[in-house]
């Protein structure tokens, strides 16, 4: 009897060890160097996260290692593009999406060479851009827009990073990129011209915070007050008040002059609580999240990413958006 009470007290205390070991551990979130990630930044600098009595580690990563992180189990929570949720989900690494963050606005572009002015000057040139990623989708929609398919240009896979250097050595005629990037490009390629933005596709490309499920059920008030945090930073950027310092210290952790920086935030919408209370409703059109991950998962499956449709709607958790105030 005496044996079956210490083992049933050791098993008792062992539980609560675990338990108050994993609530110690703090949350781990990836972002990286889009405006609509490193706005996080002010938090992390202001004390926001502590305040709210929160254990937040904001881990800092290229994109797409921040991707594999979040699919080994590295990390709890990732700011990337919706797309790419159901890219990584497709693997097995499904998440819920809980925040919704910004959409581009003109901050990803393709951009053309010297002489190449317009998107039909590129048929039958090499544009390079990081294919299956977000720019490759973008680049079809320009292609669309201009009476083009995808057969009319020839794609060199080029890392976002390193497309700067692709288009100054005549590699390709054009590349996609992102923010900062697409405005290295721009320095660093003189007489380079934008050819579409994102700014002629608004929601096509959606930013989100997702999250592990086991993470998100284990730490829902958690995730609920992340999210609350991220409308105060999008709130602080906007405030003409507080505008400035905002932009100082994003631009500071991407290494941009924050005059620079600032000139291009408006090529990032990013969503205030009562717009993400909008796009988180369900819609077929972009100005939802259900109908632009429809349009994702389309791309996904035609450009051979993953076979199936991964039912975008099973990835959003709207619970979170939908309660705050």
């Amino acid at each position: 009897m005496k044996t079956q009470l210490r083992n049933t007290v050791l098993t008792l205390v062992a539980a609560m060890t675990l338990s108050s070991a994993s609530h110690a551990a703090p949350l781990k979130v990836g972002y990286s160097d889009w405006p609509g990630y490193t706005i996080m930044e002010i938090a992390k600098q202001k004390g926001w996260f502590k305040d709210a009595g929160l254990d937040v580690d904001m881990v800092w990563f290229e994109y797409a290692p921040s991707l594999d992180a979040l699919s080994a189990g590295k990390i709890d929570g990732n700011m990337m593009v919706a797309g790419d949720v159901l890219v990584i989900g497709a693997t097995g690494a499904k998440s819920k999406i809980t925040t919704l963050l910004d959409y581009t606005d003109g901050n990803d572009m393709v951009i053309g060479a010297p002489g190449i002015t317009s998107m039909k000057d590129l048929k039958g040139k090499k544009v390079g851009v990081e294919i299956t990623l977000v720019e490759h989708l973008l680049l079809l929609e320009a292609l669309k827009q201009n009476g083009m398919t995808q057969k009319d240009v020839t794609l060199v896979g080029t890392a976002t990073d390193k497309t700067p250097q692709a288009l100054a050595s005549g590699q390709v005629s054009a590349v996609a990129a992102w923010y900062p990037i697409s405005g290295q490009v721009l320095d660093q390629v003189p007489g380079s011209t934008k050819l579409f933005t994102s700014a002629q596709a608004p929601g096509l490309i959606y930013d989100v915070l997702t999250v592990n499920p086991s993470s998100y059920a284990a730490h829902k008030e958690d995730w609920a007050k992340i999210a609350a945090i991220y409308y105060k930073c999008v709130d602080y950027l906007k405030d003409p008040k507080t505008h400035d310092d905002a932009v100082k210290i994003m631009a500071a952790k991407v290494g941009v002059d924050p005059t620079a920086y600032g000139k291009n935030l408006p090529g990032t919408h990013f969503l205030t609580l009562a717009e993400a209370k909008q796009t988180i409703k369900k819609g077929d059109g972009l100005d939802s999240i259900y109908g632009s991950l429809a349009v994702g998962d389309k791309f996904n499956i035609e450009n051979g990413v993953y076979k199936q449709s991964q039912k975008p709607a099973n990835y959003v958790a709207p619970g979170i958006i939908e309660a705050l105030k």
